[in-house]
């Protein structure tokens, strides 16, 4: 999962999939959400909700406890807050130092760590979920709420099974806002150390468990809970019923937009985000454990995270190859930045192979990047590999003074500028470095990581618009993992823009634009003028309208389930929807870019 510290708050209206109620009918609202579940516990059943973190869980629970209330203002119902089920505070701090390290030289702000994978067992107390299961099983109307209430020792011991959940752009604000803390946690830290600590502990716990229950068939209902007054709940029979539905069809998901320090404004106006926004650094329209899916009927809109979707469709939407060559996670991640009439480049940077991930953070994979260039501006560079053989030395040396002395150093002297128009494609295998430079759009294609390890070289010496204080560079981490003889000659040789013809017709073709043996995915450009098919053949697409205003995406085999993309949208073609037509709805030629996996064998 990406450092996800600041999103704005803010609901994409435009980014929805319209698709029939088909029967589909929750809940709404908070008192009729509470009314069913009490119905439930009146039944004298045995009820466990649990929750993703940052979901207000206590307000439902508020008004459960009156609804459930009797005349004297008794309830026959046991109230269990899961909470009360986890070891000692100070245990859980002393158990999860090793995975969030103290180590600020090299770490300067403590923003890495490692990945915890003991689930909700290594936090509860054995003993404590042994009595209540002993509890539950004796009998008598029970409701057991909050993280980690669903536990694998105490799941079969519920007569109803309630997952609550809410995206990750919310639940980010929860606790930016003060409205949550920590797991088990009595005391608030920091806001990085509160978010690290999340990142490496309590939403991949949460992930897991949702992920378990799924596998195993556990679930009865879910509750979509981004706002509580508005909440919906679905049977889970319901909610595979929705997501089947939009695994049929070409589906577009509901981004997160973050300012930044670099952040320009093309994006902004485009997609007509608020005034109130400074700018708009990033648009993670497609990073799969960050962004939402929408499915808009003519009586609701039903959101639920992306991540819960790819855990529920699995197969049906990654293809057989993706599935079990990445575990079930969505391999592949896209994003815009946006540096267009800005103050300035992104900083130079690089990431890690995969043994550096895997040894130092547990994570799942190298971290390889790609930049597509779909707008620019005047002077318009991207930044790629260094000029010389001894520049990656000699960089390095000034940088780490700059880093003590805050002097601005003369950065283009070892890094090489690659120059920026529409259509360039750069690949960025790990241990290259690399920055977006000023004025221009880039779609940002990525590999797998859960974590976002973006090791900062060099960053003009900018502050934190947040903090006020000198942003951390990672000089040390960096070094460890740079390839210093990726230089100006090989960069041209391997990495801009290369590829070659697929196939084409009277007024259309398919090229590849940038494929390497050390990324696992193809980038291809599909180009027309009308119309043209594509296959998925097994294996998931991911398509961006890079150049031109409205292209429509429907299913051959039932045109109906479809998707009108405008400018700079970015689609999934699910890897069972087969054969699929691009319609262009606009006057001159477009170009579709098109992200898929090398096929195996």
């Amino acid at each position: 999962m990406s450092f996800m510290f600041h999103p704005y708050p803010y609901s994409d209206p435009e980014a929805v999939n319209a698709v029939t109620g088909m029967g589909v009918s929750p809940v709404r609202g908070l008192h009729n959400v509470a009314r069913t579940i009490a119905g439930l516990l009146r039944e004298g059943k045995r009820v466990g909700i649990d929750v993703y973190p940052g979901t207000d869980v206590e307000a439902l629970v508020n008004v459960l406890r009156q609804q459930c209330a009797g005349k004297d203002g008794g309830s026959a119902v046991a109230f269990v807050n899961a909470l009360d089920l986890l070891k000692p505070a100070q245990e859980i701090t002393d158990m999860l130092e090793p995975y969030l390290p103290m180590d600020r030289e090299v770490d300067p702000v403590l923003l890495y760590g490692r990945r915890y994978k003991d689930g909700y067992p290594g936090l509860q107390s054995a003993e404590k979920v042994q009595a209540l299961k002993a509890q539950l099983d004796a009998g008598g109307a029970a409701l057991v709420y909050g993280q980690g209430a669903l536990t694998d020792a105490l799941r079969d011991s519920y007569d109803v099974r309630i997952w609550m959940d809410i995206t990750p752009r919310n639940a980010v604000l929860a606790y930016k806002n003060g409205h949550a803390r920590n797991l088990g946690a009595t005391e608030d830290l920091p806001y990085n150390l509160t978010m690290r600590r999340n990142y490496y502990v309590d939403f991949e716990t949460a992930m897991e468990q949702r992920w378990s229950l799924i596998r195993e068939g556990k679930l009865d209902y879910y509750v979509s809970a981004d706002v509580p007054e508005t909440m919906q709940m679905v049977t889970y029979d319901e909610l595979l019923t929705l997501f089947d539905e939009l695994c049929a069809r070409p589906f577009r998901c509901r981004p997160v937009y973050l300012e930044g320090v670099w952040g320009g404004y093309y994006i902004h106006r485009l997609r007509h985000l608020p005034k109130e926004m400074r700018n708009c650094a990033w648009v993670f329209d497609m990073i799969p454990l960050e962004v939402s899916i929408v499915a808009k009927t003519p009586e609701y809109e039903f959101e639920a995270p992306f991540f819960t979707f790819v855990q529920a469709m699995g197969e049906k939407l990654l293809g057989h190859q993706a599935f079990t060559q990445f575990g079930g996670y969505f391999p592949i991640r896209f994003n815009y930045d946006d540096t267009y009439h800005s103050s300035g480049n992104m900083s130079v940077q690089c990431h890690p192979d995969a043994d550096y991930v895997m040894r130092n953070h547990d994570e799942l994979g190298r971290q390889d990047e790609s930049y597509y260039v779909c707008v620019t501006g005047q002077g318009a560079r991207t930044f790629l590999g260094f000029n010389e053989a001894d520049s990656c030395k000699e960089f390095f040396e000034e940088a780490r003074r700059a880093e003590k002395t805050g002097e601005l150093i003369d950065y283009e002297k070892y890094i090489n500028a690659v120059p920026s128009k529409p259509g360039t494609q750069v690949m960025i295998p790990a241990g290259t470095v690399h920055a977006s430079g000023r004025n221009q759009v880039i779609l940002e294609i990525g590999s797998l990581t859960v974590g976002s390890y973006t090791y900062k070289l060099y960053d003009y010496q900018r502050t934190d618009p947040q903090t006020g204080i000198r942003r951390p560079i990672h000089l040390k981490m960096g070094a460890d993992v740079i390839h210093g003889e990726r230089t100006k000659e090989w960069v041209y040789d391997n990495l801009v823009n290369h590829g070659g013809l697929v196939r084409e017709g009277a007024d259309w073709k398919e090229i590849i634009v940038g494929e390497h043996d050390l990324l696992y995915f193809s980038l291809h450009n599909l180009i027309f003028n009308t119309t043209m098919e594509d296959d998925t053949d097994g294996l998931f697409h991911v398509l961006a309208l890079v150049d031109g205003e409205k292209v429509k995406v429907a299913s051959v085999d039932d045109p109906s389930k479809c998707y009108i993309m405008n400018n700079m949208d970015i689609i999934v073609i699910p890897a069972t929807l087969g054969r699929y037509t691009l319609t262009n709805l606009g006057v001159s030629t477009v170009t579709v870019h098109k992200t898929l996996l090398k096929k195996e064998g």
